[in-house]
């Protein structure tokens, strides 16, 4: 008889107990195979493995969102050189009281994105590809793994994820299925984030320049998710509830959904809106701003539709930048001291990753 997981992810049935489940062997042994949860979803299983079920108290229940449906603003960017002030407001609103926000007339073509959607679904076709770059070693600029904590997470996540790193990459280390998208993407995707980063400094009463001259806003990421169906999706998480150590993220989603962050004392949904991306402040932005601008919790649920495709573009200083990083001085005064201590981009994320998902925001280790 075959092991049975019970709805609240404990053992059921008489051959297998809790003390005969070797999880270290079995997650070692998926991590083996180099083909990420799709390989898995390729066999065609009717149930999940046994290391993928959340506790209870961590999956999406249908009472999480609340009795009233929320929606993160949603911002127009069309006449920006007409509009800007108006805009200017609209974005350090979102900023201050949401964290999240969807963005039109951005810039980036359809056409770029949809092609670089359908170029992350040909790269997850290309098994023996992603094999060869199949990696947990974050000195690699071009990797593809299957949940980066892994081995140390309490379950795991239904997602895999192309990561690329720009600082110092060679062009020819992308997969050859989704270079050229990929670069192209990357490009409109940096002139959005400089875009915005002039209206963020401009929200936060700076001058328009400064949290570029601040060396924050370069694209350091392109994270490309790849969360295949899943057959319970009820027992584990497309993406664990947690915040983004960067920042800035720029997110494309695609018409799947499944997207949701914590606002007050619910999760929102974050509906794809027809050509918009999805805008969210990392945790160093937080910082920087000495808690005007809020990095809110966020998570992915799982679904037995799919494949979902994401393509998460991340700023930061680059991680071998030793430049330390504190609330921003113009900002401060003694009504409004700095609450967090100066810290290295290096130091925020290694200690971010130290710890985990799901365990709450890495910004209180740094409170002063």
């Amino acid at each position: 008889m075959a092991t049975q997981i019970g709805s609240d992810g404990s053992m059921a049935g008489n051959v297998s107990s809790p003390s005969h489940y070797d999880r270290a062997k079995e997650v070692k042994e998926f991590d083996d195979t180099k083909a990420g949860v799709k390989g898995l979803v390729d066999a065609g299983p009717e149930k999940i493995p046994r290391f993928f079920v959340h506790p209870p108290e961590s999956r999406a229940k249908p009472s999480d969102t609340g009795p009233a449906p929320l929606q993160a603003p949603v911002i127009d960017l069309a006449r920006l050189r007409d509009r800007k002030r108006e805009i200017v407001e609209e974005i350090g609103n979102a900023a201050d009281k949401w964290g999240f926000f969807q963005v039109v007339n951005h810039g980036i073509p359809r056409d770029v994105m949809e092609e670089i959607v359908e170029g992350v679904r040909k790269f997850s076709d290309e098994t023996e590809t992603k094999k060869k770059i199949y990696s947990r070693d974050q000195a690699n600029k071009v990797r593809f793994s299957a949940n980066f904590d892994l081995f140390a997470s309490r379950a795991a996540d239904w997602r895999d994820t192309l990561t690329c790193s720009f600082d110092g990459l060679d062009p020819k280390q992308l997969p050859a299925v989704c270079r050229e998208i990929m670069l192209k993407y990357a490009k409109y995707a940096q002139e959005l984030a400089d875009t915005l980063s002039e209206l963020l400094s401009e929200a936060l009463g700076l001058d328009p320049s400064h949290l570029k001259d601040m060396d924050c806003m370069k694209l350091q990421e392109m994270l490309s998710h790849y969360y295949p169906p899943c057959p319970e999706p009820e027992l584990t998480m497309g993406s664990t509830k947690h915040s983004d150590p960067i920042v800035l993220t720029i997110l494309l989603q695609d018409r799947i959904g499944g997207l949701q962050f914590v606002h007050g004392e619910q999760w929102v949904d974050v509906p794809p809106v027809d050509g918009a991306l999805v805008i969210n402040i990392g945790d160093m932005l937080q910082l920087i701003s000495n808690g005007k601008f809020k990095s809110m919790e966020h998570r992915v649920v799982s679904t037995k539709m799919g494949p979902r495709i994401s393509v998460a573009c991340f700023t930061s200083p680059s991680r071998s930048e030793k430049k330390l990083y504190g609330p921003i001085k113009e900002l401060l005064s003694e009504s409004n001291p700095p609450i967090y201590r100066e810290t290295t981009i290096g130091e925020y994320i290694s200690f971010f990753r130290s710890r985990g998902l799901n365990v709450g925001s890495a910004l209180n280790h740094f409170r002063l």
